[in-house]
């Protein structure tokens, strides 16, 4: 008698866990579509299709980068989280669109926390502070000095209110306890020309995006915003050095709807790990101005978690409104 409710125990088991490993084997069994909320040839499309080249090799099948720009983000992730939880619909998430937009926007058409299942954590990229050539200081320690010195003489640009370059600024602000009057453009790359003239002394920017000015002199940097030093900018030291703890990076990783069946999210979650393994990948992503991130769905989620609360304290507590 035992042995037959142990068999058929062991039947029903079986059963129970056949489906999972169908699933798993057999996926994916036709083109995938990895969503991304930005416009094309930006720095998460750039990325976003060097990723899907590289997967859809190691896949078998074709992973489709479809870009749905607008509201920052919003489109492209909604059409996300109410797509169907089949492994055949990921979306391309950013600090912008999962740590950010939802501090900002309570009325986002999406849940951040609870529509999306976290898949893999692709990259990280850090900014870096650069200031004017006619701002007379050599490192981070004299600018906080000469902002102190004289509260409310310095200003910084940004690309509008509620942007990475604006909430970096503002972490600056409140870990060092100076004040610098921010001044919002529609973009980095337009505030350029008043740092050349000295009228906007510093400003938060991607590193890729501050590159060509660096390389030509226009303005200079001082530090990173990651904890380590950059490989673009490997004599840059970290703000870290001089403000403990400081950290603003943006990070790029794969979600997918509520609901995704775990094998599925392992299974996409170890592809992607295995092209870290590849030197040139992790090359092309250094190029970007990302650093490689990796880990488990689990990792993934707690990094999300941990960025979302550090802003959502800064967005409270300095009162900052997206524009």
């Amino acid at each position: 008698m035992h042995s037959i409710q142990r068999r058929r125990l062991l039947l029903a088991a079986g059963a129970s866990l056949a489906p999972a490993t169908l699933l798993a084997q057999s996926y994916p069994s036709k083109p995938i579509r990895l969503i991304v909320p930005f416009p094309a040839a930006g720095a998460t499309d750039i990325l976003s299709r060097e990723l899907a080249r590289r997967l859809s090799d190691r896949l078998g099948q074709q992973v489709v980068v479809d870009n749905r720009p607008g509201a920052g983000g919003t489109i492209g992730s909604e059409a996300a989280a109410k797509s169907p939880p089949d492994g055949y619909t990921l979306l391309m998430a950013t600090s912008s669109t999962h740590s950010i937009g939802p501090q900002l926007n309570p009325k986002l058409p999406y849940n951040a926390q609870t529509d999306f299942t976290p898949v893999a954590h692709v990259a990280n990229a850090a900014n870096v502070l650069i200031v004017s050539p006619k701002l007379e200081v050599k490192n981070v320690r004299e600018l906080i000095a000469l902002a102190r010195a004289k509260p409310g003489s310095l200003n910084y640009g940004s690309s509008g209110n509620g942007t990475i370059p604006n909430l970096t600024g503002e972490l600056f602000k409140a870990m060092t306890g100076i004040y610098v009057v921010h001044i919002p453009y529609r973009g980095t790359a337009l505030v350029i020309p008043d740092m050349v003239t000295g009228q906007v002394q510093l400003m938060f920017d991607s590193i890729v995006s501050a590159q060509p000015h660096l390389k030509d002199g226009r303005v200079r940097p001082l530090a990173v915003t990651s904890l380590t030093r950059s490989p673009l900018l490997p004599e840059v030291p970290p703000l870290a050095e001089t403000v403990p703890g400081f950290e603003s990076v943006t990070w790029f990783g794969v979600f997918g709807p509520r609901g995704l069946p775990p094998e599925v999210v392992q299974k996409i979650n170890a592809e992607i790990n295995a092209l870290f393994k590849q030197p040139d990948f992790a090359e092309r992503l250094r190029q970007l101005g990302a650093e490689p991130a990796g880990g488990t769905p689990a990792d993934f989620a707690r990094a999300v978690a941990d960025d979302s609360a550090k802003w959502a304290k800064l967005i409270r507590e300095r009162k900052i409104a997206a524009d």
